[in-house]
């Protein structure tokens, strides 16, 4: 990972340069991952985040504003109790290691004052958060770690704190380079110096060494058995230059974009290493490059934990219904061949004469085909020759009771289908806790989830205001946020002369280009369609059909699901929603 232990040595210093001497003035856990501490000083408030989760594991100063959960989860609480009013008195960190400790002096029950300590480990997958006593105790964790879990260390209440186990590397913090040549040297195959850097250093992330080796090679690979003297003391410059950066904490905090304009890395120093197929800034500071790289993905990670119970209820329903089509279409296909049961009715009719009770089977001409080919027809021999036509008869019926009823039952459960597929993409356009509410409040409505107890006759908050956009040409665009509020949006705000457009049979938000009386350009027709297909699952392919038409041809039939509506009247535009967007978002 990028946050290495030089990392976050720089992050020590500037959360330590704001913080020391302030004081805790309330604790949040947005969710099970994720602490916020915020801090009030003299002149200034603070927020610091802490984040275990495993692809996203950091602490730094946020400016972000995160929805916390109406109840407090219980390690919440506790830090609540043991932590609001403490003063920040330290923080070091062992080493290069991934690990800082934030000491406290706090005050307990009795009024005396204790220390205590949060130790943060930013380890991946096995980052914690653990709050340690005056005597090294662990009071808890983020994370508890039992027998079962690991074998080397436990995380428990009541336990003495460890660090994690240390590994085998050498620390730049009080090394020379030269014992970290002799290291590389004494490696016990040949590997490139990249490799070789991470074996050998502590503190460094891949792209730190990579980029050491980029150096080292002038942009080509290095292996350590094979290094050319140039190479080796471009390599021990580098290297030495990396020790100082340690040292004396001298970096500065560069963000890697991608083409698609997307953060690809970060790191302390300047990245060179991807030429010009990739771009690098500088940013003001750690904590504001970290912000930076992990808004989105943090926003995509907190919704997707909030929205896990209403995915699992939906996929539940959706598997249910695909595999109820399924086997009705089955017995459909069974229903296929009633027209040959009111064939043979019809000729065992015709031919009673010639048909004798007792009989297990006759062959009979067939007047419907062309060619008068004999069939032959099944009989019951326990049955008169008319007996055996009526059954034919009512089995005839039967079947074409089913196929009216099957085919009935099989459009209702397509059309659920369809609505279940368009609260999956409401799901996925969800920003926050309110978004969520209101698609949790639509399927209470719609009998998917139970409403909570004592809720039942309560007024249900107002929708929240649909995506405001403009175009480039000055009309504005509106976008539906779920089901509810795109048949509110259609169905009630818009005029009959504003533009309604949606993707074509593809699940996505209800577009609406408000035209006030006056005729839309083709500037801003376009830019509607491509944010309809914004909007919808097709954002990601290259080229979307849009159906688009005035307001006065979309109608909702009655009883239909929220957001459900049919339309005549409509033409069809493709659109490029990968493309960048050139209507921009209002507030």
């Amino acid at each position: 990972m990028a946050l290495d232990g030089v990392f976050l040595r720089h992050l020590k210093e500037e959360i330590g340069t704001s913080l020391l001497g302030t004081r805790v003035d309330r604790v949040f856990q947005p969710n099970r991952d994720e602490l916020i501490l915020a801090f009030r000083g003299f002149s200034a408030a603070y927020k610091l985040l802490i984040s275990a989760r495993a692809n996203s594991a950091r602490i730094n100063l946020t400016t972000i504003p995160v929805e916390n959960p109406q109840q407090p989860p219980m390690l919440c609480m506790l830090l609540r109790k043991k932590l609001q009013g403490a003063k920040l008195l330290e923080i070091t960190q062992p080493d290069l290691e991934r690990a800082l400790m934030l000491k406290f002096d706090s005050v307990n029950e009795l009024g005396d004052h204790v220390e205590l300590t949060l130790a943060v480990e930013i380890m991946g997958r096995y980052s914690n958060i653990i709050l340690v006593d005056e005597n090294g105790k662990i009071i808890d964790a983020l994370k508890r770690v039992d027998a079962e879990m690991s074998s080397e260390r436990l995380v428990l209440p009541g336990l003495l704190y460890r660090l994690p186990p240390p590994q085998d590397k050498l620390s730049m913090l009080t090394c020379t380079v030269e014992e970290i040549m002799a290291r590389i040297d004494a490696l016990p195959r040949d590997m490139e110096l990249s490799k070789a850097l991470m074996s050998v250093l502590q503190g460094i992330s891949p792209i730190i060494a990579r980029e050491v080796e980029n150096n080292a090679g002038l942009g080509h690979e290095v292996y350590v058995k094979s290094m050319t003297p140039p190479q080796r003391r471009r390599t021990e410059m580098y290297v030495t230059t990396l020790m100082e950066t340690a040292k004396n904490v001298s970096g500065t905090p560069h963000i890697v974009i991608d083409p698609q304009n997307k953060p690809k890395d970060f790191a302390f120093m300047d990245i060179r290493q991807y030429g010009s197929a990739m771009t690098v800034s500088e940013k003001k500071s750690f904590s504001e490059m970290l912000d930076a790289f992990y808004a989105e993905r943090d926003q995509i990670e907190r919704m997707r934990v909030k929205s896990q119970d209403l995915l699992r209820l939906l996929a539940n329903h959706a598997d249910r219904l695909s595999r109820k089509i399924a086997n009705q279409q089955a017995e459909l296909s069974a229903c296929a061949e009633r027209d040959t049961l009111r064939i043979k009715g019809d000729l065992l009719s015709a031919n009673m004469y010639a048909i004798q009770k007792g009989e297990t089977s006759v062959k009979l001409q067939n007047f419907y085909d062309e060619n008068l080919a004999e069939l032959e027809i099944a009989l019951d021999p326990a049955l008169t020759p008319q007996q055996n036509a009526q059954k034919y008869y009512k089995n005839y019926r039967k079947a074409k009771t089913a196929e009216e009823k099957l085919t009935e039952q099989i459009g209702l459960a397509q059309t659920e289908l369809t609505y279940i597929d368009s609260v999956f993409e409401s799901l996925a356009l969800a920003e926050n806790e309110r978004d969520l509410n209101e698609i949790r409040a639509e399927l209470a409505e719609q009998g998917y989830v139970r409403r909570k107890a004592g809720k039942k006759n309560q007024k249900q908050p107002a929708l929240s205001a649909p995506l405001k956009f403009k175009t480039s040409d000055g009309f504005t665009v509106l976008v539906g946020r779920n089901n509810r509020q795109n048949d509110k949006l259609t169905m009630k705000d818009a005029n009959n002369n504003d533009i309604w457009f949606h993707t074509k049979n593809i699940p996505g938000s209800h577009t609406v280009l408000v035209t006030d009386g006056k005729a839309p350009t083709e500037t801003a027709m376009e830019e509607a369609a491509v944010l309809a297909a914004q909007h919808s699952r097709a954002k990601d392919s290259a080229q979307v059909p849009v159906d688009y038409t005035q307001i006065r041809y979309v109608s909702k039939p009655q009883g239909a699901k929220p957001g459900m509506v049919i339309y005549v009247q409509y033409k069809t535009v493709y659109v490029d929603p990968t493309a960048e967007s050139k209507a921009k978002q209002q507030s």
